[in-house]
């Protein structure tokens, strides 16, 4: 008995950052981290957004400067990414209350609310893009 071979126990590690690349993540994971970064973006601009909030109700003029502000083409921008941030975070964060109730829990019902979540918040994106660079 006392002869007898040991194996090596098989090693499991994290994946490190050159792994990433090649790591397959589910749709459900996507739009989980997707989530996750949208809140961050939302929490580091309220300060900001809070800010242009307070100006723009000033008075007249504060507001003709803030429309004025808002006219600049990488101002555009920054609003549409801020306005897909806040559109996929609350569409993920309906996902994820239903979760909570156990409503698509399984593997293929979190992948169709992933689905679901990813498309409805472009299209939403896409229609606030209409708006901001003026096509209605």
């Amino acid at each position: 008995m006392a002869e007898a071979v040991k194996k090596p126990r098989p090693e499991f590690r994290n994946i490190g950052l050159g792994q990433l690349a090649k790591y397959r993540l589910p749709l459900a994971g996507k739009v989980s981290i997707l989530h996750r970064i949208s809140g961050l973006l939302l929490f580091v601009s309220l300060p900001f957004i809070l800010h242009l909030l307070d100006q723009s109700l000033t008075s007249e003029l504060s507001f003709d400067a803030f429309k004025g502000f808002l006219a600049n083409p990488i101002v555009k921008i920054i609003t549409l990414v801020l306005s897909w941030a806040y559109l996929h975070h609350f569409c993920a964060g309906i996902r994820f209350l239903l979760l909570d109730t156990h409503v698509g829990v399984n593997k293929e019902g979190g992948k169709q609310s992933a689905l679901i979540v990813l498309v409805v918040s472009l299209l939403l994106t896409a229609v606030m893009a209409l708006k901001i660079f003026g096509a209605f």
